[in-house]
């Protein structure tokens, strides 16, 4: 029983250039939602919590979700029941606002923008 070892490389030339280029960033992706409430966890110096429900469309398992407000002047002009638009990363083991802004609220079977 024989062994065949198979060699694939690239042209040092042409191929490996192709992809060194640097990405291009991607635009962020917000999600349409509406503020349910904003709490402040163990009196005023505690953590700044946002919650929001979410719209049907997000394909999320959950309708309202908590996340933590770092930067509490994010949430400057947003009120409770406000319609907004926000982007969201995991940071520190909890889902972390990063961006949140007024939003015109979603006409049913209409689309949103």
């Amino acid at each position: 029983m024989g062994v065949v070892v198979l060699w694939v490389g690239m042209e040092a030339g042409g191929g490996a250039r192709a992809f060194a280029a640097d990405p291009v960033p991607a635009e962020p992706v917000y999600t349409r939602a509406r503020v349910v409430s904003v709490d402040r966890e163990g009196g005023s110096g505690g953590k700044l919590y946002v919650r929001l429900r979410l719209l049907p469309r997000a394909k999320l398992p959950f309708t309202t979700q908590t996340f933590r407000v770092v930067d509490q002047a994010l949430l400057a002009g947003v009120s409770e029941g406000a319609w907004v638009r926000f982007t969201a990363r995991r940071l520190e083991g909890e889902n972390t606002l990063t961006a949140i802004q007024i939003a015109e609220e979603c006409k049913r079977f209409q689309p949103c923008q």
